[in-house]
């Protein structure tokens, strides 16, 4: 087995841990006794951020099964915009307020890491190449 398809099988690995981490617990909020989801905040406070990544984890599981040149590279592009989102949102989770710190759960270190392993599966598509060539004879 060769390292990208090592890699190709990671990354689609890691789109399947995302979709499950966006219903796991990311954070606990004591005062308010509400524990946050990808999906689920209280009074919509910070959004549904879960249905973004989601999405995004289902189009780089599809791109990562095309064998296309296009798809690779536009996986790598939505990989990179789903790490920064990725980063932005435990950002958004596990910020201090009115000097109280939520308590950070599994979910969001799993949404964190599965983003990463994806970019990095992306950085590394396997592909196979047909170097063809066509000689035209001069006359």
């Amino acid at each position: 087995m060769t390292f990208p398809k090592i890699l190709q099988q990671l990354g689609l690995i890691a789109c399947i841990a995302l979709i499950v981490s966006c219903f796991m617990p990311w954070a606990y909020y004591a005062d308010i006794k509400e524990t946050f989801t990808g999906l689920y905040s209280y009074n919509n406070n910070y959004g549904k951020p879960g249905k973004f990544l989601i999405f995004f984890a289902v189009v780089g599981f599809v791109l990562m099964y095309l064998p296309k040149i296009w798809a690779k590279r536009t996986n790598l592009f939505l990989c990179a915009i789903t790490v920064g989102y990725a980063i932005k949102t435990y950002i958004l989770y596990t910020s201090c307020y009115n000097a109280y710190c939520p308590e950070k759960k599994a979910g969001i270190f799993l949404m964190l890491f599965s983003t990463a392993v994806m970019l990095i599966a992306a950085f590394f598509p396997d592909l196979r190449i047909n170097h063809k060539k066509h000689h035209t004879p001069l006359t």
